[in-house]
């Protein structure tokens, strides 16, 4: 059993701040610095997938402020650290409606996400202004457009097809979220992709999830037995 996919939601920058007695934007400066080594951990560990929620269809209700910090910051990452992600074989991807950001930053996110790496080594995809019910909705939609122009079937729809139409669909299922900050919940991140992930909440907030914390999550994913459904090894005593 080995890891395909890790995806995060990164949970716990503003009240890091607060405990601190910084402004919050200050927690999500400190969170990037968690990404880039959380990068680099996945990518020690040769896992070829890593998807982050960076923002969901429901943080423009932060105040205004706030989401324009994270938009100026978001821009900034993007121009900093694309040329070293691109050396490392990082490829970056786009998930999320991008339509909702300005276009220069629309503009940015296109021209990154174009970038390939000479070496491939990992996808690392950013969930941005996104939603898992958007998501089916949006594939739903996808595939209604193909019965009309009649290049498929409705009758022929399973959960192979319908999954082409999905966010991420070039990529394997999520094998392990994790979940900082001590919330227990995912908050509408990749419905459809994590069915069968093993799911672990984490109090540390993000900025403080450091490698040895990855490490640690890893261990106990690695100690779980996946059944998919099925009933597992040692259960089969009981069946006659």
């Amino acid at each position: 059993m080995t890891i395909k996919h890790i995806a995060i939601i990164m949970d716990g920058n503003g009240r890091w701040a607060t405990a601190k007695r910084r402004p919050r934007t200050f927690g999500h400066q400190a969170g990037v610095k968690t990404v880039r080594s959380t990068i680099e951990s996945c990518l020690q560990k040769n896992i070829p997938n890593l998807t982050l929620f960076a923002f969901s269809s429901e943080n423009w209700s932060r105040p205004a402020k706030e989401v324009q910090k994270l938009m100026d910051l978001f821009m900034r990452s993007l121009t900093k650290e694309t040329p070293e992600l691109l050396n490392q074989g990082v490829q970056q991807n786009f998930i999320g409606d991008l339509s909702k950001f300005s276009p220069k930053l629309q503009n940015k996110m296109r021209d990154v996400a174009s970038l390939k790496p000479d070496t491939f080594k990992m996808n690392l995809n950013i969930a941005v202004n996104y939603g898992g019910k958007w998501d089916v909705i949006q594939a739903a939609k996808r595939f209604n457009d193909e019965i009309i122009k009649e290049n498929i079937s409705a009758d022929d729809i399973n959960e192979e097809i319908f999954n082409q139409y999905m966010a991420l669909s070039d990529q394997p299922p999520v094998d392990l979220l994790i979940r900082t900050g001590g919330e227990h919940r995912i908050s509408n991140f990749l419905l459809w992709q994590i069915a069968y992930a093993e799911i672990f909440f984490e109090d540390v907030l993000w900025p403080d999830f450091h490698a040895q914390e990855l490490n640690r999550v890893i261990e106990k994913f690695y100690s779980r037995e996946r059944r998919f459904g099925n009933i597992g090894e040692h259960d089969n005593s009981h069946i006659e």
